[in-house]
């Protein structure tokens, strides 16, 4: 099967102080979230001059990208769309139809399963079809690539880099948390669910093991939400306490769970669980996501081979290479339904 271009798609992210309330607005419509709980939000992004970093590094990795596609002779655009800010997917695909693309690769900027990590790009994909209308590109999206020798091995090296120096130091994994009901509900039924955080272990495992690190723990970060609605735990502020309690000097943060650096990695764990171990006169250091590696744009190449050329898959699990869908069906009858939200008060 033939192939007219690839469509980077990610989550987006504001580029100015007056972009962040419309940005917020757009990631939790329909959800019922307080306009007090946006604002307060919307400081962590000010903090920063209202700029998330992940557009310029979303830019940033599809010119890698397109740079080693054009290398290993592959003749494919690579256009860019998001989910909730500018440039949104419906604008994107629409141009894309208008450049005479008939047939795209999707790579969702998420190694994961589970509603939020896969499933509702499946729905990006879907509404940016029907906005489009008639003659929309058929899409086919890419796998998960969490076990994937070369997501791996670059995770491995960062932590390797980021332990050096440091006295009795604690690894720590850590990925975006969600709901315990979404998380029960990721994967198909007859999987027994999920499939994000036993993933989000999986690829802890890999990574400590290529790394040389013998122990080491899986944390979650922010979440948001209600108090009442239990979510994945422990988080990484409570946890540095926890360890910092049990004698660790120094404290390693692996974000295992992002590909780059959103606002949540910068915030929540170069601010406030750095700052809590500097409370506690701990080290610490953070690895860096593999985005900015060179091998970022090899691994994505080699995932759209695995379509243009029927290259092998290359897995270091016997998980399910699941994701791989076309025009935004989901991977399986009632995989990863979305959990229904309490209205938030």
């Amino acid at each position: 099967m033939s192939y007219d271009a690839v469509l980077w798609l990610s989550f987006g992210g504001p580029e100015g102080p007056d972009d962040v309330m419309p940005f917020l607005e757009n990631v939790t419509r329909g959800r019922g979230v307080p306009r007090e709980r946006l604002e307060e939000v919307a400081q962590h992004y000010q903090h920063f001059g209202g700029v998330s970093p992940i557009n310029e590094l979303n830019r940033n990795a599809i010119a890698a990208v397109e740079k080693e596609l054009r290398a290993q002779g592959l003749d494919l655009p690579v256009y860019f769309g998001n989910r909730n800010w500018e440039p949104m997917v419906e604008q994107t695909l629409a141009a894309m139809k208008a450049d005479g693309v008939r047939r795209a690769l999707v790579f969702p900027t998420s190694a994961y399963g589970g509603y939020s990590a896969c499933r509702q790009y499946d729905e990006d994909i879907e509404r940016a079809r029907a906005a489009v209308g008639e003659g929309a590109p058929e899409l086919v999206k890419l796998r998960q690539f969490f076990d994937h020798p070369l997501f791996v091995g670059t995770f491995a090296d960062g932590l390797r880099a980021a332990r050096d120096g440091l006295e009795n130091a604690r690894t720590v994994f850590c990925a975006h948390s969600v709901p315990v009901s979404a998380d029960r509900a990721a994967g198909p039924p007859s999987e027994g669910g999920h499939r994000y955080s036993k993933q989000i272990a999986e690829a802890a495992r890999l990574v400590a093991a290529e790394a040389g690190v013998e122990t080491y723990d899986v944390v979650w970060q922010s979440r948001s939400g209600p108090p009442q609605v239990p979510w994945l735990e422990p988080d990484i502020v409570d946890h540095i306490d926890a360890i910092h309690a049990d004698g660790a000097r120094s404290v390693v943060v692996c974000p295992v769970g992002f590909v780059s650096d959103h606002l949540e990695v910068i915030w929540d764990l170069d601010n406030e669980a750095a700052e809590r171990a500097a409370e506690l006169g701990m080290g610490f250091a953070r690895v860096a996501t593999p985005g900015t590696d060179p091998r970022f744009a090899e691994l994505v190449v080699e995932l759209v081979r695995e379509h243009v050329s029927g290259a092998p898959a290359r897995k270091l699990s016997d998980f399910p290479a699941a994701g791989c869908t076309v025009n935004g069906a989901p991977c399986a009858t009632a995989c990863c339904e979305p959990a229904k939200r309490p209205a938030t008060r």
